[in-house]
């Protein structure tokens, strides 16, 4: 062997010493990078189901807020229907209370010109004022 073969050889073993330990160091990350694919392909899994449950929870949603909305319309229904009688019966109300009073008025005068029982006075008059009451509040009504 000659001087420039041995110079060749000692050149690619200085080059082996120093290249073994960059691809030792590069397998390893290749070996880490392959087990961290393995978690990523889990990850996109996991990530799948979640995403199903997220769908299937969203149609549970929706079908629950279009129950409930027909709950509320059929509740406004009922509720319009209540009021509709309601507001017939105050209008009653007022029409028999306006009568009532045309016939208290008209009694009055009545009953001023005859003389009362003295038990019997009291009682009229509070009767009369609970009369007034009644009116009052009914006609605050309208």
């Amino acid at each position: 062997m000659s001087l420039l073969e041995w110079a060749a050889h000692a050149t690619l073993l200085a080059l082996l010493l120093v290249v073994i330990p960059f691809a030792w160091r590069l397998e390893r990350r290749i070996a880490v990078l392959r087990g961290a694919g393995g978690d990523l392909q889990n990850g996109a899994a996991d990530i799948a189901r979640a995403t199903e449950a997220a769908e299937a929870a969203l149609a549970r949603l929706r079908a629950t807020a279009e129950q409930s909305g027909r709950a509320v319309a059929e509740r406004v229904a009922t509720a319009e229907k209540l009021r509709d009688d309601l507001a017939f019966l105050t209008e009653r109300a007022e029409v028999l209370a306006d009568r009532l009073d045309g016939l208290v008025r008209r009694a009055r005068p009545m009953a001023g010109d005859a003389p009362a029982p003295p038990a019997a006075a009291p009682e009229r008059a509070a009767r009369s004022e609970a009369e007034r009451e009644l009116l009052r509040a009914l006609q605050g009504l309208r």
